[in-house]
């Protein structure tokens, strides 16, 4: 009796530890289920793109922004495609050697097809490695080409064009998309900028002193245009008056007197050219 109670409770045992062994594993399982699933699903934020990779080794792939479902092996790395502010102030010289403080903004995005290669040659630091010290060396080869007055004056979107047309070139190529520089202040020194201003307060002053004279040299001529119209019509006038033209003129006014109601008194024959006199009383 005692060995064949023993052979039961043997069994009962070896039961119980098989099954807490496959709810482990199935545990096990699930976990490793859930969690493959989670490392398969990734998500890219909006205004990025995500640059994919497996153990290090960039894929090629590009993922746009939204949900997506990967090899959980792979990495998910983000980079913004947004437009970007570069803000840069320099100390630049001019042509004539003047060292000016230069506000300068370089407005650009990352060009989205080209983001894994920015990722794999350049890295996610591609600002400091790339665009920054490209605007630098851009905004001085452009001022050296300038005198001061000219950029401190009249010619800063043609230096803000240069600029532009050369980061352009440049950096399009390695993926990043320039879309406009803007120069915004120009710091000259004291004594210089003092003279700039007094030289275009005399340029202005000029102008303004050419204006008066071109008007009077204007007007003077406009006089004399209408004094020799006068004196062309006194001509055509005096050309056509006769003596006889002025006596029969005389005997038209005398008989229109000769008729008015008014008292008179005519002396027939007074006049120089025998035309008659007549006195008013």
């Amino acid at each position: 009796m005692p060995i064949f109670d023993d052979q039961p409770r043997g069994r009962v045992v070896n039961l119980h530890g098989g099954t807490a062994g496959r709810l482990v594993g199935f545990v096990i399982l699930a976990l490793v289920i859930v969690i493959f699933l989670f490392s398969a699903v990734t998500r890219v934020d909006s205004g990025a793109v995500g640059v994919l990779t497996l153990f290090g080794k960039v894929t090629g792939e590009v993922l746009p922004e939204g949900l997506h479902l990967i090899n959980p092996f792979k990495t998910n790395h983000e980079i913004s495609i947004r437009t970007q502010e570069i803000k840069e102030t320099a100390s630049v010289p001019s042509s004539e050697g003047l060292v000016m403080a230069l506000d300068t903004s370089l407005i650009y995005h990352l060009n989205p097809d080209k983001a894994a290669e920015v990722y794999q040659k350049i890295g996610p630091r591609y600002l400091e490695v790339l665009v920054e010290p490209n605007l630098r060396a851009a905004i001085r080869e452009a001022t050296a080409s300038h005198s001061a007055n000219a950029l401190y004056t009249g010619e800063r979107e043609m230096v803000a064009k240069q600029i532009s047309d050369h980061l352009a070139g440049l950096l399009g190529q390695r993926g990043i998309v320039v879309e406009s520089v803007l120069l915004r202040d120009i710091q000259l020194p004291s004594t210089l900028k003092s003279s700039i201003e007094a030289k275009q307060q005399a340029e202005q002053e000029a102008l303004a002193m050419n204006f008066r004279l071109q008007k009077e040299t204007q007007e003077a001529q406009r006089k004399r245009i209408e004094a020799q119209g006068i004196r062309d019509f006194q001509q055509i006038v005096a050309q056509g008056i006769s003596p006889q033209l002025l006596e029969w003129k005389g005997i038209e006014a005398t008989e229109t007197l000769a008729k008015s109601p008014n008292s008179k008194v005519v002396v027939v024959g007074g006049g120089k050219n025998g035309l008659p006199l007549i006195l008013g009383q």
